[in-house]
């Protein structure tokens, strides 16, 4: 063993002892790691930074950007009231969600199915009112599984068609992953969802342990509106579908709390409801309703900077204490409007731009999101702890999935890579008025991003002094004499533990060539060394940093490195047990 080498293993061995002991945050970690080894010399001083401008890294920044804009657009709401059920059960949603995530990501890169579906399962995680860490591991394990069905379901399956061709003039078709990779993602599936996820730690997350106010507001029923003819029945249920309790209809500036179901809802019909903030818009995008006074949708639709809802809390000295909104000026000198008041349950009569404020009142505004803190300054109020509102663009929603599904398609298929396809996405994003330019860099994970920078280079550099090799080297004296199956088996295992630490596509370009010398070693068939590693080199489960996946969900579940292997480890000895057999069955030695 080379001096480069026992430095680079003595890196990654405190690396992940302190990761998993967990009380540095990880990106400091990691980069210390990464200078640690440039001034040891085992990582080029110019080749130090590349881990930042590495696909992988562009990938996880870009993906958090596009699923904003979908989450922004309305596209993620979209899949959330066709296929999920706040009512459902944990168990029985991460299957659905799981399945759901299993198909698609066996048909367009699982990176992308991920991003697609995450923000669905943190929306449905509020509705249910627990944390999303419950069950954003699932549905990321579900998305590596699904990936293993088909040629193009992730990078590893790619790389090894490649090499089969190179090596021995063919390549595996599209559907030849599937009968050991299919069984597995559905096995992977049942396990995940009916025992993994009560392994996962459970600690209160920020976002489902913080008070929520209940806000009182008014929607309008607009012109042309599908709801027109309906009946107040019709309202109610999609109102409670989302958490929203719809207080009194208003037609004629007569209120009528406790309306009857049977009224029947004309345009311009005013509801007054109750509710928090993210209810509040989802209920107003998903209708399509208006606001309670016609000059907001003319600001709304003159802005240019994109809207954000803040919320925030009148004191004693609030310029608009003891004022109504209209008094103020609210809407004409800082194209901001009154969507909700809370007012600790009391009833607030009258409409709300005539409502007086006052002291400990919380407001709802919607405000341009450039200049939100000057709004809430000017207005003397106390902003609430940030919590990432922002109003749903309800007639930007096919445009965003379809300007996702074409960059997904072309990726897919080969057209443009991964990361230029993300990118073409964001800029589509930003021109259709999606998603603000100044917006951007606010939906990036950076310490994610760290992490995976300073990672990126120590796996190269342990790669280049010749460890990966000396692992290899090790593996195939280890199967000397022994019978094909038991190589079989140590060589999952091996490529498994690879991809925990390295990028599961380093270890499908290590591990196949090896695979393949194992079988000419005992004169066997190399498709089934090839399976074998094809399956193992993306049964990352172990680690975050195994699989971008892992990565992306690492900030938004709030979980710690030494997490994953809880639900990770059982899941991989499952993906072996039910692997070996059925690749000695489908792919006979």
């Amino acid at each position: 063993m080379t001096q480069d080498q026992i430095i680079l293993f003595t890196l990654f061995g405190l690396v992940f002892a302190a990761l998993i002991w967990g009380r540095w945050r990880y990106d400091l970690v990691a980069f210390t790691a990464l200078v640690a080894a440039v001034i040891a010399g085992v990582v080029p001083a110019g080749k130090a930074f590349e881990g930042f401008g590495h696909p992988a890294t562009l990938v996880v920044a870009l993906v958090l950007v596009v699923s904003a804009g979908l989450t922004r657009a309305g596209a993620v709401m979209l899949i959330t009231r066709t296929f999920v059920d706040a009512g459902r059960g944990l168990g029985a949603h991460i299957a659905t969600m799981g399945a759901v995530g299993g198909v698609l990501s066996a048909f367009m890169n699982n990176v992308a199915a991920l991003a697609l579906l995450m923000p669905v399962d943190v929306a449905a995680a509020r509705k249910a009112g627990r944390s999303p860490g419950l069950s954003l591991m699932p549905l990321s394990f579900a998305t590596i599984l699904g990936g293993m069905a088909t040629l193009i379901g992730t990078p590893p399956n790619i790389i090894i068609a490649t090499i089969r061709e190179e090596s021995l003039g063919a390549s595996f078709a599209m559907f030849d992953f599937a009968p050991v990779g299919g069984v597995v993602a559905l096995a992977g599936l049942a396990f995940v969802a009916l025992v993994g996820w009560r392994l996962i730690p459970h600690r209160e997350d920020a976002a489902t342990a913080r008070d929520t106010a209940a806000y009182i507001a008014e929607l309008v029923v607009p012109d042309e509106s599908k709801l027109i003819g309906t009946t107040m029945g019709d309202l109610l249920d999609e109102a409670d579908a989302v958490n929203v309790a719809v207080m009194a209809h208003i037609r004629d500036d007569k209120r009528r709390y406790g309306a009857p179901r049977t009224i029947t809802l004309e345009a311009g019909d005013v509801i007054l409801v109750e509710a928090a903030a993210e209810p509040l818009d989802e209920l107003r995008a998903a209708l399509k309703l208006d606001f309670a006074d016609h000059r907001r949708k003319h600001y709304l639709s003159a802005e240019k900077a994109g809207f954000s809802l803040v919320e925030a809390v009148v004191t004693a000295d609030s310029r608009i204490r003891g004022k109504t909104v209209e008094a103020v000026g609210l809407i004409w000198r800082h194209r901001t409007v009154l969507m909700g008041i809370s007012r600790r349950g009391q009833r607030i009569r009258g409409p709300l731009r005539k409502a007086q404020i006052r002291a400990g009142d919380i407001l709802l505004l919607l405000a341009p999101s450039e200049t939100t803190d000057e709004v809430v300054d000017w207005l003397g109020c106390l902003p609430l702890a940030e919590r990432g509102l922002a109003v749903t663009k309800h007639d930007r929603t096919w445009p965003a999935i379809a300007i996702f599904a074409v960059a997904v398609l072309a990726a897919s298929v080969g057209l443009v890579d991964l990361p230029v396809a993300l990118g073409a996405v964001v800029i589509g994003y930003v021109a259709a008025g999606v998603l603000p330019l100044a917006e951007i860099y606010d939906h990036i994970e950076w310490p994610v991003i760290v992490l995976l920078g300073s990672m990126i280079p120590l796996g190269a550099a342990l790669e280049a002094s010749g460890g990966t090799d000396l692992i290899a080297g090790g593996l195939v004296g280890l199967t000397a004499g022994a019978p094909a199956w038991v190589a079989l088996l140590v060589l999952m295992v091996v490529t498994m533990t690879l991809s925990d630490v390295l990028n599961n596509t380093a270890t499908a370009i290590v591990a196949a060539p090896v695979g393949i010398a194992m079988a000419g070693a005992l004169d066997a068939s190399p498709d089934p060394f090839l399976m074998a590693v094809a399956v193992a080199a993306s049964s990352a489960f172990l680690t975050p940093i195994g699989h971008k996946n892992n990565m992306l969900i690492l900030g938004p579940g709030g979980y710690r490195f030494g997490d994953y292997w809880r639900m990770g480890l059982p899941l991989e000895i499952l993906v072996i047990a039910v692997a070996l057999p059925m690749i000695l069955l489908v792919w006979p030695l």
